[in-house]
């Protein structure tokens, strides 16, 4: 098999850097060892989405174990250690063969981590205490290094690039579904991965959002502001069958998902005008937006930028439809990105994590006015040692487009 494209193949050191990291949140715990099997993870710790385990102990060299496919594994990680497994039954003898003293605490994902895979790990590890390992994880992978940023960066670009394109392709009558797949084509053609990966379980994502007048205030079961009809009961929710019109507010919230790293992205469009509470809450959200980029400074409490949101949107009017309509509306206006779209941090209710240099969020307020459409925005940012800098560069603005004719 041949070497991996230096644009998706990670260093050693970075690899490294990440393992250390992650070390020596297990040793604040007392974790002797870490299994670390879930997709995400395993490609931020050893740069392979292949079906294999990797083995981290609170201190030294990390065993990846390999069921499939192993030389692609080989190719693909920078690790030493790896070494085909024929069974998981096999990890403890495996762990202690290659000179690990066995751990009588093992931290795992338990976060994502089936209850059946959970008991069979209970039987092969009945010597070790299994804990949740999930939020030293997170932890490690909200501050994003250079080389990250560099990749998200890439991806906001693109992102922006997407956004230009809907004015071209956007024309009454067409459906949400059928202006999607030419977005959504667009987007592949540069490179999108197709896989929008969540860590939430039940969560999955297809490219984003397009959704048009009523139909994009429709709700869904989805963590997001926006649902949408959809083609199905089965997908409930993003674009459906309905035909976008004119007069009517265009929400175009995409993520552009390059070589593993994400950018989130929302624009609101129209076809000829809107009227003009629309435009008014419209502004409203970017002067929330606005106002949180001021304040949002390294050692800012998350929850604490999530409460002055919620109470500029009520100020304004619209606290009612601030992120949703109803009892049900959702409780965040952001969320870290990365890998993953629902990483750490999230600007959510109660939440205590402060904001630190070289984490990424993606921040959205939005109001939703059921049986008329949403606006507002979504931008993602970088937050450096002075606040916070935008990563998507296009107009915020609604984007009104004349009708031919």
């Amino acid at each position: 098999m041949k070497k991996v494209a230096d644009k998706t193949r990670v260093s050693t050191g970075e690899i490294n850097k990440r393992i250390v990291r992650l070390q020596d949140g297990m040793q604040e715990r007392g974790v002797d060892g870490a299994l670390i099997i879930q997709k995400t993870d395993l490609f931020y710790f050893a740069n392979t989405s292949q079906q294999a385990y990797l083995y981290v102990p609170s201190a030294g060299e990390c065993l990846l174990m390999v069921f499939k496919d192993f030389e692609r594994a080989k190719v693909e990680s920078p690790l030493e250690e790896i070494i085909s497994l024929g069974s998981v039954k096999e990890i403890p003898r495996l762990i202690s063969s290659y000179g690990y003293v066995f751990p009588k605490t093992l931290g795992m994902e338990l976060d994502v981590l089936p209850v059946n895979l959970y008991f069979i790990y209970s039987k092969i590890f009945k010597q070790s205490k299994i804990v949740d390992i999930s939020t030293e994880i997170r932890l490690v992978r909200a501050i994003k290094s250079v080389f990250e940023i560099e990749k998200i960066r890439r991806a906001a670009y693109l992102s922006d690039k997407v956004a230009s394109r809907v004015s071209e392709l956007l024309e009454p009558g067409k459906t949400e579904i059928q202006m999607a797949g030419e977005v959504e084509s667009y987007a592949r053609s540069m490179g999108h991965q197709g896989i929008v990966r969540m860590r939430l379980w039940g969560c999955e994502l297809f490219y984003g959002h397009l959704l048009s007048g009523a139909a994009a205030a429709v709700p869904s079961y989805l963590a997001s502001p926006t649902g949408g009809e959809g083609v199905s009961a089965f997908v409930g929710q993003g674009a459906g069958y309905k035909k976008i019109t004119i007069d009517e507010p265009i929400l175009v919230d995409y993520v552009f998902a390059l070589e593993g790293y994400l950018s989130d992205h929302t624009r609101i469009f129209a076809l000829g005008s809107l009227p003009s509470d629309l435009m008014k809450a419209h502004q409203a959200m970017l002067e929330i937006q606005n106002e949180t980029v001021k304040q949002a400074k390294p050692g800012v409490v998350t929850g604490e930028l999530y409460e002055m949101m919620v109470s500029m949107a009520y100020e304004r009017g619209y606290g009612d439809y601030f992120m949703g309509a109803g009892e049900r509306r959702i409780r965040f206006t952001g969320h870290g990105i990365g890998l993953e779209l629902d990483e750490f941090p999230f600007i959510a209710k109660g939440q205590k994590v402060e904001l630190k240099a070289g984490m990424v969020i993606a921040m959205e307020p939005k109001a939703v006015f059921p049986g008329r459409g949403v606006v507002g925005i979504e931008n993602t940012h970088l937050v450096t040692e002075t606040g916070l800098e935008p990563l998507t560069k296009i107009s915020d603005e609604i984007t009104l487009l004349p009708i031919d004719g």
